[in-house]
């Protein structure tokens, strides 16, 4: 699945992954290739993006959408 990690200010990650694991506002959650459709809240913490190229980023909250494989994160802030 094609996954991105977006700020205001810039694009942070961008690259395929075989499973993205997040830090949602009731807990943490994981997403798998063909996940449902689905928007969902974050806190602060890490996301810890699985495959190759991947690796941790920690944002401050922002929101999540999954949607044809396509994850798409809008964070207020992040770092590698």
């Amino acid at each position: 699945m094609h996954v991105e990690i977006i700020t205001p200010d810039r694009k942070v990650y961008e690259g395929e992954a075989t499973s993205v694991r997040f830090p949602g506002t009731d807990g943490s959650f994981e997403v798998l290739n063909n996940h449902a459709p689905l928007i969902a809240a974050l806190k602060a913490g890490d996301v810890t993006v699985t495959g190759a190229g991947g690796g941790t980023f920690h944002i401050s909250g922002g929101i999540v959408e999954v949607l044809r494989n396509q994850v798409t994160v809008l964070a207020e802030s992040a770092s590698a």
